[in-house]
C-alpha cells in the first residue's frame, strides 16, 4: 500500500542523496504546483544537473531503470510503501518534428529547463532541503491569480506538443482557473491540429477530464475552444451553439454526476449522439433490437478512441439501455431481473436518474428500481440456472438452435418465480416440447 507520506519522504531521500553527491536536486513540475496549492501530490518528480549515468551510479544499477536515458530520465526504485521516483536531468529540447516529442535534447541548467515546459504553473521547482521555491517563469504569480498561461510564446508551446491543447483545458477545468487570453487564442486557432495526436493520448486526457468533478467545465471549454470537433465530431453537432438545449442537458447531466466511473461519464457525454427510442419492454427481442440500434454508433466512437474492450462494452450498453429502467419496472419480473443482474446496473440507474433530473422527467420508476436492487438479495435477482445444455442432452434432446430458445424460456420461468427446482424445469421443458409437437400436428 503506497502512502503519500512515504512517497514524499522517499522523494526527499532521493534529493538528499543527489545533493550529498554534489548535485542540485529539486522537485519539479506538477508536484510543486500541487504542493503550493495545498494539494497532496500524486507523484514526486526530481530534476537534477546529474547526468543519467551519474544518477545510476549513485543509486545503483539494480535500484534504477533507464526508461528514458536518452532524454535524461532515470527511474529510481523505492520501497513498496513509496513507489518509484522519476529523476530527470535538466535539459533543453530540439524541434518537435512529430508534434509529440523533441527530436533531440541537450542537458542544461534549471532555468533553461523551466522555459521548455508547458505552462507557468507547471514550470516551477522546489528545493525540499532548503524549502525554497525556484521560479523562473512567474508561475507563483499565475498560481495566485488562478491563470493557466503558456510559458513564452503559446503557439510555440502548442506546436511542440499538440497534446498541450487538451492539457490547457484539463488544467483550467481541474483548478477552476482562467485561460490566459493569448494562450486561449492559440488553442482555438490551432484546435484542428489536435488530430495529429495519437488517439490513445487523447483518450487518456479525456478520461482524466471526465472523471474529475469539474467535468462539466472541461466539456464547455472543449466546445468553446473548438476542440470538440477534432475529438468527438459526432457530439459536436448538438453543441453547435452554447444555448443548444441538448448541449445544456448534457452539461447539466455531467454536473449532476457524483464520483462517476469513466464509463458512466463517457456514456453521459455520448448519450445525445443517438436519439432515444421508446422501449417495448413486454417484447424482449424487440427491446434488444432497439437497444442494439442505439449501441452501434456509440460502439463505433469508442472503437475509434481505442478504448479497452471492457470500456467499449459498458459505455455502449449504458447508452443503449438508458431508457430501460423507467420502462422495465412495468414489465415482467424476468426482464427486470435480467437488467438488475448486469454488472453496471448501478451506473445505468445513475445515468437514467441524471437524465430524468436534467429534463424534469418523472423518476419514480427509477427510484423503484433502485429500491428493488437494494432490498432484493443477489441470489434472488440472479439465481444459478436450473438447467444447462448438458441437462437437455441428458433428456434426449439433440443440440441445435432450439437449445438457446429452450434455456431462455426456462430462465424466464425461473426468474418469474414460476419454477424453482431442476425437476420443475425439466417438466417445463417437456411441456414446451409437447406444446410444439401439438402445434405442428
Amino acid at each position: 500500500m503506497i502512502s503519500s507520506e512515504a512517497k514524499r519522504e522517499f522523494a526527499n531521500e532521493v534529493a538528499r542523496r543527489l545533493s550529498d553527491a554534489g548535485y542540485q536536486a529539486l522537485w519539479a513540475g506538477g508536484c510543486v504546483r500541487d504542493f503550493l496549492l495545498g494539494i497532496e501530490p500524486e507523484d514526486y518528480d526530481i530534476a537534477t544537473n546529474a547526468r543519467p549515468e551519474e544518477v545510476r551510479k549513485i543509486f545503483g544499477q539494480r535500484k534504477t531503470l533507464a526508461v528514458g536515458a536518452s532524454f535524461g530520465v532515470i527511474i529510481v526504485i523505492g520501497p513498496k510503501s513509496a513507489g518509484n521516483v522519476e529523476v530527470a536531468t535538466f535539459r533543453t529540447e530540439g524541434p518537435y518534428l512529430d508534434g509529440r516529442r523533441p527530436d533531440n535534447v541537450a542537458f542544461s541548467t534549471a532555468e533553461e529547463d523551466a522555459h521548455r515546459r508547458d505552462f507557468t504553473i507547471n514550470g516551477m521547482f522546489y528545493d525540499p532541503l532548503e524549502q525554497q521555491v525556484l521560479d523562473y517563469v512567474n508561475g507563483q504569480h499565475d498560481l495566485s491569480q488562478g491563470v493557466i498561461r503558456a510559458i513564452g510564446n503559446p503557439r510555440d508551446r502548442m506546436t511542440e506538443d499538440k497534446l498541450r491543447l487538451l492539457r490547457a483545458v484539463r488544467f483550467s477545468a481541474r483548478f477552476e482557473f482562467e485561460l490566459d487570453p493569448e494562450t486561449a487564442t492559440a488553442v482555438k486557432d490551432m484546435a484542428e491540429e489536435i488530430k495529429v495526436v495519437s488517439v490513445e493520448r487523447i483518450s487518456h486526457e479525456l478520461r482524466r477530464m471526465l472523471c474529475h468533478r469539474h467535468r462539466r467545465r472541461a466539456v464547455q471549454l472543449l466546445h468553446g475552444l473548438r476542440l470538440m470537433s477534432g475529438i468527438l465530431p459526432e457530439v459536436q453537432p448538438f453543441a453547435g451553439q452554447a444555448e443548444n438545449d441538448a448541449f445544456q442537458t448534457t452539461l447539466h447531466m455531467l454536473h449532476l454526476l457524483r464520483d462517476p466511473s469513466f464509463e458512466l461519464a463517457a456514456a453521459v457525454l455520448l448519450h445525445s449522439s443517438t436519439d432515444p427510442i421508446p422501449i417495448a419492454c413486454d417484447d424482449r427481442t424487440f427491446s434488444s433490437l432497439l437497444a442494439e440500434k442505439q449501441i452501434e454508433p456509440v460502439h463505433s466512437i469508442c472503437r475509434r478512441l481505442r478504448l479497452s474492450n471492457h470500456e467499449i462494452e459498458d459505455i455502449s450498453w449504458l447508452v443503449g439501455h438508458r431508457a430501460f429502467p423507467a420502462a422495465v419496472w412495468k414489465s415482467e419480473r424476468a426482464h427486470l431481473k435480467r437488467l438488475m443482474a448486469r454488472p453496471v446496473i448501478n451506473e445505468l440507474l445513475d445515468l437514467a436518474r441524471v437524465e430524468a433530473l436534467a429534463t424534469d422527467a418523472d423518476v419514480s420508476d427509477i427510484v423503484a428500481c433502485e429500491e428493488y436492487l437494494r432490498d432484493t438479495p443477489p441470489d434472488e435477482i440472479d439465481p444459478p440456472p436450473l438447467l444447462t445444455g448438458d441437462a437437455l442432452r441428458d433428456m434426449g434432446l439433440e443440440p441445435g438452435k432450439q437449445f438457446k430458445v429452450i434455456l431462455e424460456s426456462v430462465r424466464d420461468a425461473q426468474l418469474n418465480d414460476e419454477i424453482s427446482t431442476s425437476q420443475q424445469a425439466r417438466d417445463f421443458v417437456r411441456q414446451l416440447i409437447d406444446g410444439d409437437a401439438d402445434g405442428k400436428k
